[in-house]
């Protein structure tokens, strides 16, 4: 690029409310179109968070305990009150920013590179694609960990198959179309699209440009990908601080509910690690990104998950396999749960990792979340339903505290 590079900036992200993501079949997740009568039956009102996080009120669907399970879902007693299915109110993210120049802005790529797992060679395309964008879409206000979510979300950063990007920014080999689908399931049809952000053909004909003068743009280069999904991304005049707009031009890039929510998870993990003035615990990291690979399995009363010969996840066995991968043993249900980890104090936030807990503890906890950062968990709701994203607060929610598994 001619002009010196500039610091990548974080902006605060946005929610909008979403239709319910419910599980309908095999993989396809799709999104329906909300209604007064769809949420008056009990439909999951959501959310999408865009960097920094405001978000609406929605009704939603409950879990609630019988027997020695505590995930099956019946009839809601009197006076149970709903878990949080929707997402909340919340600051903009007090992110590090990198230094502007030379040594110091390949420092923070290192650092950032190390803390987030993401290729150096990746990061340089989405960094570099966002202080393009501003310059050319100013009031897009594009981030480039909205990119970076887009990347993991469509390739994992170009290593999709043991692939690698080279030092020229070229995937080798190059990548063809990404099936979607989900541990242990079948495949959900996929358009046609290339390359490590899987572009479709539409959008590279009308967005594509290189980031280099001189030499003609290719859909397998990160550099050249990222740049062209940031200009397809602020099309139209998006602004993409606004949850709105975030929410439309994600949604323009790749239609599937399940896309969606992996963007969604994955850019907000990154978010809350390129934030943290601590270091969250490698184990609750691991226990984080297990249960976002899990985005999209069924609700199943008493699953565990396609490892263990289910076809999904309820709640605490979501938690219960998130922290096995982690090395850390968990007892199977949320009540046990409860009363097995260290609690976090009430006057404190949860952290990333942290299960956030709902219920009565004199009585019964009958739901149990994973606190991805950001008021917001990845949890398996209820039947019907897939494994997917929810603020841990709602208004008149029954939350009855947080615990910390991995310390």
């Amino acid at each position: 690029m001619s002009r010196a590079p500039r610091q990548p900036r974080f902006h605060p992200f946005l929610i909008v409310p979403r239709p319910v993501f419910s599980y309908s079949g095999v993989v396809r997740i799709r999104p329906r179109r909300p209604s007064v009568h769809a949420w008056q039956r009990g439909a999951v009102g959501r959310g999408i968070v865009v960097l920094g996080l405001v978000a609406v009120l929605g009704l939603g669907g409950w879990l609630v305990a019988q027997s020695d399970r505590d995930d099956e879902a019946a009839a809601k007693p009197a006076g149970r009150k709903p878990v949080p299915s929707v997402l909340m109110a919340s600051a903009p993210l007090d992110a590090q920013a990198p230094t502007p120049l030379g040594p110091e802005l390949n420092a923070w790529i290192r650092d950032m590179a190390r803390k987030l797992e993401i290729p150096e060679r990746a990061l340089i395309g989405y960094a570099n694609a966002e202080l393009e964008l501003r310059d050319e879409m100013p009031g897009c206000e594009l981030s480039w960990i909205t990119l970076a979510g887009i990347g993991k979300a469509a390739s994992d950063h170009g290593r999709i198959g043991d692939r690698t990007i080279e030092s020229n920014g070229a995937t080798s080999p190059p990548i063809g179309t990404v099936p979607l689908g989900v541990p242990g399931g079948e495949q959900q049809e996929t358009s046609a699209a290339e390359g490590p952000m899987q572009l479709s053909p539409e959008l590279w004909d009308e967005w594509r440009r290189s980031a280099r003068d001189g030499r003609e743009a290719d859909v397998q280069n990160i550099d050249d990908a990222a740049l062209t999904a940031g200009r397809a991304l602020c099309a139209g005049g998006r602004n993409t601080s606004d949850g709105r707009g975030w929410w439309q031009a994600i949604e323009s890039y790749h239609d599937s509910e399940l896309f969606l929510q992996r963007v969604l998870a994955n850019a907000n993990l990154y978010a809350a690690l390129a934030s943290s003035d601590v270091t969250p615990s490698s184990r609750a990291v691991r226990a984080v990104k297990f249960a976002i690979g899990q985005l999209g399995l069924p609700y199943v009363w008493g699953g565990n998950g396609p490892q263990a010969g289910a076809k999904g996840f309820d709640c605490s066995g979501l938690t219960t396999a998130a922290y096995a991968r982690a090395g850390v043993q968990l007892p199977r249900t949320a009540h046990w749960q409860f009363g097995a980890v260290p609690r976090v104090r009430p006057d404190e936030e949860p952290q990333l990792g942290d299960l956030v807990f709902y219920g009565n503890p004199n009585t019964k906890i009958h739901h149990v979340g994973l606190y991805i950062g950001n008021n917001l968990m990845i949890n398996a709701p209820t039947f019907g339903q897939a494994v997917q994203i929810h603020n841990y607060r709602s208004e008149g929610d029954d939350y009855a505290g947080a615990g910390r598994p991995a310390n």
